[in-house]
């Protein structure tokens, strides 16, 4: 299809809110339509006809002599071969038919197409259709341009952009502002104090609240200042809060700066090497009762192992140790007498 014909196309389209093709198509399915019916008539007409007078007559031979042909409900004689060959007859015609239709309605597409349903080349650029009337194509200074509808669009992104990222911090600052407020909470009075030890005297003892700042609050200067009230102080309250602080920083300051001095000299004042001495001789001493009371070694004043006797004191021994040993004794002192028992008994 060419450029020409698809513009004519189009414009009949729109015309007729329906392409000109299927105009056509409708016209050659009812021609089908009307072809299928007729056919059909023919085809009931000649079924219902008797063979005899569609020239259906009985031969007469010997075989027929003998034989007596079937006849239907009214006493007419059937025919089996005029059955099959109305049939063929009939399907022939239905063939024809189509084929007929078929070459002639190809000529008529082409013909409507070209002839009726088209628009002549120069008559194109002067037809104005009916929705089109009172249309105004000037573009007049003000209208907007395509650059002009993306520099909004892209404004309009970024507009979007920022107010979700602002909505972000604003829930955030949400948050922090609700920790603060969890952890400025207003000191209570002494009364309200006392009110509560009196309703809670039978109530278990609850667990120890964390810690908070309150007491930045509930500060005797603080309060002076009218800090941490319900109103809404002025920033120079603030500020002043501020500065009465400085000059107990600056005491601070003042009483740090000369140990700061003195700092290098103490460091370099301590005996590390005694501290040292004192920490090996304790871990000495510890391992040394370790070895001779749990290992029962027997050790030097050197820690070396002894190979002869011990001539020192050797560990204590208690009174539970004595017993033990003592019991020892006693059993393998009567080891003797159960054997020479045992003997008598197995004789």
């Amino acid at each position: 299809m060419t450029e020409s014909t698809q513009a004519a196309t189009s414009l009949l389209t729109e015309h007729f809110q329906y392409t000109p093709l299927s105009l056509i198509d409708d016209i050659i399915n009812s021609i089908n339509a009307l072809i299928y019916r007729a056919v059909t008539a023919v085809e009931t007409g000649l079924f219902s006809t008797p063979p005899a007078a569609l020239g259906f007559a009985a031969e007469k031979s010997t075989s027929d002599l003998l034989s007596i042909r079937d006849a239907d409900g009214d006493g007419n004689v059937e025919y089996p071969e005029a059955r099959t060959e109305i049939e063929n007859g009939v399907h022939q015609l239905e063939t024809l038919l189509e084929s007929t239709v078929d070459k002639d309605f190809d000529k008529f597409e082409i013909f409507a197409l070209r002839s009726i349903l088209s628009v002549p080349e120069d008559l194109r650029g002067w037809i104005r259709l009916s929705h089109y009337e009172n249309l105004s194509f000037n573009t007049s200074p003000d209208s907007p341009t395509p650059e002009s509808v993306n520099l909004q669009r892209r404004k309009l992104q970024e507009t979007q952009k920022l107010h979700t990222a602002l909505l972000q911090e604003s829930a955030r600052n949400e948050a922090l502002i609700a920790q603060l407020r969890s952890l400025l909470t207003s000191a209570a009075s002494p009364e309200t104090k006392k009110e509560e030890d009196e309703s809670d005297a039978t109530k278990p003892i609850p667990t120890p609240n964390p810690p908070t700042l309150s007491f930045l609050t509930s500060n005797p200067s603080a309060k002076a200042l009218g800090v941490g009230t319900s109103s809404h102080a002025p920033l120079t309250t603030h500020v002043n809060f501020a500065l009465s602080q400085l000059p107990s920083l600056r005491s601070l300051l003042s009483a740090l700066r000369p140990r700061i001095h003195t700092l290098p000299s103490a460091v370099a004042n301590i005996d590390w090497e005694s501290s040292r001495e004192e920490r090996r001789r304790y871990i000495e001493s510890q391992t040394r009762r370790h070895l001779q009371r749990t290992r029962g070694l027997e050790l030097d004043e050197h820690g070396a192992v002894r190979d002869g006797e011990w001539s020192g004191g050797g560990r204590k021994i208690g009174a539970g140790d004595v017993d033990a040993i003592e019991g020892v004794v006693g059993l393998l002192g009567r080891e003797p007498e159960t054997r020479e028992t045992d003997d008598r008994m197995e004789e």
